[in-house]
């Protein structure tokens, strides 16, 4: 049985037993007992389209290869895969180590989703280069020079959305796109600065959020988790604007307006105002047109992202009607699909039936017979 992605379980996975298996990496295991004292294994694993959680009972014939599994180790599993409220479950799991080949091209990644990060990095690289102020667009080279490889590694968030390997490049490419598109449609807003505030948003979570050179288990960093991203992003644009001033082009700096330090402050500033409310973790809130912008921007793609999950992964509890998936308030309802109009018939034009050709069907019923 060749085995198939995290995602692609999820997807699968219902109320009726499929029989599957999956290449995972062991990110934490925990010792646990039930009410009754039962001893049981839960299990948290990933690969490169996302993870899961599973747990293994101690009378459970894998639960011996799940104790000896080494932290970060990469195992086979298979078994009669069901989803329901509380995840994936499996009845007669096996666990078993892959060999050195397969190793290799599970570390590799989904092909699928590696292909359209590469796709997505490339976007950031075009939308970066189109930046015409010159502090900005050298801000975002550097970034993308010294800190490239690492951005490419991280995750959006560690769950609810863009949670997997590379995520925050899906999660800044989409909002760059939808930044560009917007900025015509409100010419207040200085696309420039917008741009450049996309990229760097988040840019703290590759101390917050990120993985190894191989493998698929975040990493926990004490920066991360004692000053969270957004200070770590605001200390990262003050070090590099410090690195770009030095740069041999910046002496020219001195005369471009707006101020370059005014440009320093307005990006920082959507740094740290981007999540919108003081409760969501902003230190400041929204006090110009990119800020909110931004704001919203990151709102909707982590929003329609996790619409996207919920209908893919929710399970239908009448036609049409999905149930709620965490953290989304409601449960969803399927989408309105797209108008297809009509097809036309011989006889027919766009606006209605053909006048000329009704009338050449009259006047040859009316022909007497030959």
């Amino acid at each position: 049985m060749s085995p198939i992605s995290i995602a692609a379980l999820k997807e699968q996975a219902g109320e009726k037993p499929i029989a599957a298996a999956v290449l995972a990496q062991l990110q934490h295991r925990q010792l646990r007992t039930t009410k009754t004292n039962k001893p049981y294994l839960e299990l948290g694993l990933a690969d490169a389209t996302g993870s899961f959680s599973i747990k293994i009972w101690s009378d459970s014939p894998a639960y011996a290869a799940a104790e000896s599994l080494p932290d970060g180790g990469v195992t086979r599993l298979q078994g009669r895969w069901t989803a329901g409220q509380y995840g994936l479950e499996a009845k007669e799991l096996e666990l078993s180590l892959p060999d050195d080949a397969a190793r290799d091209a599970f570390f590799a990644g989904d092909p699928g989703i590696r292909e359209k990060q590469g796709r997505d990095y490339a976007l950031i690289e075009q939308l970066c280069d189109s930046i015409g102020d010159p502090r900005l667009h050298a801000l975002c080279a550097h970034f993308l020079t010294s800190h490239g490889e690492r951005f490419r590694r991280t995750a959006a968030a560690k769950r609810n959305h863009h949670a997997r390997r590379g995520g925050l490049v899906e999660h800044v490419a989409q909002m760059m796109r939808a930044a560009a598109a917007l900025c015509p449609v409100y010419p207040e807003l200085n696309r420039d600065l917008l741009l450049t505030a996309v990229l760097f948003h988040d840019c703290g979570k590759l101390w917050e959020n990120s993985y190894p050179e191989r493998g698929f288990n975040q990493l926990h960093s004490l920066h991360g988790e004692m000053l969270g991203h957004i200070p770590l992003g605001i200390e990262l644009v003050n070090k590099l604007w410090r690195e770009v001033q030095e740069s041999a082009a910046a002496g020219a700096w001195e005369t471009l307006m707006p101020p370059t330090e005014e440009a320093r402050l307005h990006l920082l500033h959507l740094i740290g105002s981007h999540h919108g409310e003081y409760q969501f973790g902003s230190p400041v809130l929204p006090r110009t047109p990119e800020a909110f912008a931004l704001h919203h921007l990151d709102n909707l793609d982590a929003k329609l992202e996790m619409v996207r999950d919920a209908y893919a992964l929710g399970r239908e509890l009448a036609p049409g009607i999905y149930d709620r998936m965490f953290p989304l308030q409601n449960n969803l309802v399927r989408p309105l699909a797209g108008y297809s109009p009509p097809e036309k018939t011989e006889n027919q034009t766009a606006d209605g039936p053909d006048p000329a050709a009704a009338g050449k069907a009259e006047a040859a019923e009316s022909r007497p017979p030959d």
